[in-house]
């Protein structure tokens, strides 16, 4: 269990810091979203182009390790989107951001790190072609869903525009596939930018971690805890479960692509839980909250399921 701990409290330690740092007046919350958007817009998509540019492609993007993964996004969405009903009875526009909550996993600030910790950086190969498909894959999902449900739909061709707009203005996805346009023509960056964007990539994930811990200071528990627990279930536990029976029973997976996909699919909400919230302008304070109240509980979960796979 301490060697467990010692690959899970790292990361975290990590997002304290920057939690305490920000409680503490330390960083404002201007400071703090500066943080963010320098690692969610520049530095992490420089970390994802180098990856996905150096990647064999044809070896990574295997049906049998994206398919348990995604599998169990959708069904967990699914399972959050009809709880939100049947158990809460809210209206449609907050069924779908309760369930995008539930799917939405933070792949990147938490997930590449863990699995980095834990299996070492050959396991991060399968990890980067989850995270490249994940957030198209969630918006599609999410924003489709969304504008079926509403009442003012306003049409296949503007939810489609909908959907293109949020993929397509996202800095991390268009980094993913510039990298995979670099990977497919084999072009390779001069020397002096090569050495820039590792630079720069080096800072992604601890600078997104302490930016993390930071940027929680501002959400709040909500009321609404039963809709918080019932996201946190089925993002800790009810997603790896089916992420781990397909895997091992549907696709045969080795026991090393099994333990990168299950752990990835353990991963809490990521901040764009809250982001598709506030695009629509539903259920914030419940996206919020899954967020912090599945952050800190994943502390204990991934711990669990890193015991479980190795």
């Amino acid at each position: 269990m301490l060697q467990i701990l010692q690959i899970v409290l790292p990361v975290f330690l990590v997002i304290g810091v920057g939690y305490a740092a920000a409680s503490l007046k330390v960083f404002t919350a201007d400071q703090s979203s500066v943080l963010m958007r320098f690692a969610t817009q520049i530095a992490i998509p420089c970390l994802l182009f180098l990856a996905i540019s150096r990647l064999d492609l044809q070896a990574e993007f295997k049906m049998n390790v994206l398919a348990p993964f995604f599998i169990g996004a959708l069904a967990s969405f699914a399972l959050t989107s009809f709880g939100a009903w049947f158990l809460f009875g809210h209206k449609p526009g907050y069924r779908i951001v309760i369930g995008f909550a539930g799917m939405f996993s933070n792949l990147v600030l938490i997930g590449l790190s863990i699995v980095e910790l834990a299996f070492g950086a050959e396991a991060l190969k399968p990890a980067f072609a989850i995270v490249a498909l994940h957030a198209p894959f969630c918006y599609v999902i999410g924003i489709t869903a969304m504008e079926i449900s509403r009442a003012d739909s306003v049409g296949f061709v503007a939810t489609v525009q909908a959907v293109v707009k949020q993929v397509f203005s996202n800095a991390i996805t268009v980094a993913l596939l510039l990298g995979i346009v670099a990977n497919l023509l084999d072009l390779t960056p001069p020397v002096a930018i090569n050495t820039a964007l590792e630079l720069i990539a080096r800072a992604a994930l601890p600078v997104a971690l302490f930016a993390l811990g930071a940027v929680l200071v501002k959400y709040k528990i909500t009321t609404s805890l039963g809709e918080v627990s019932m996201i946190s279930v089925n993002m800790l536990i009810l997603h790896p479960v089916i992420a781990y029976v397909i895997g091992r029973y549907v696709f045969n997976l080795n026991d090393d692509l099994l333990k990168v996909v299950v752990l990835m699919a353990a991963m809490p909400p990521g901040m764009n839980a809250y982001a598709f919230a506030d695009l629509y302008d539903r259920a914030r304070g419940i996206a919020a909250s899954s967020v912090l109240v599945a952050t800190v509980l994943s502390v204990m979960s991934i711990s669990v399921w890193l015991v479980i796979l190795r």
